[in-house]
């Protein structure tokens, strides 16, 4: 099987940093590879284009978009109360 050229897929974004930590962090606890795509922040420091993506290969998408889903009913989309502290 050549795993060489993998087709990547967009399965969060955010424009908080913090935030796609955590979702990296739980796809990682369930051996999901994640990877971060912030295409623009190399060609603009323009505070408006600041979106990073997390991407994972296409045969984890599904598995990745139970994952975050699990984890926004958890904390009940609240993000900014679990970031504080």
């Amino acid at each position: 099987m050549n795993m060489e050229r993998e087709t990547r897929v967009s399965v969060f974004e955010s424009e908080n940093p913090s935030e796609i930590q955590l979702i990296k962090s739980k796809l990682d606890a369930q051996d999901v590879t994640s990877f971060l795509n912030d295409k623009y922040m190399s060609f603009t420091t323009t505070p408006t284009a600041n979106t990073i993506r997390l991407m994972v290969n296409l045969q984890d998408e599904q598995k990745a978009f139970d994952i975050i889903d699990a984890y926004i009913k958890e904390t009940d989309l609240d993000f900014n109360t679990n970031l504080k502290n």
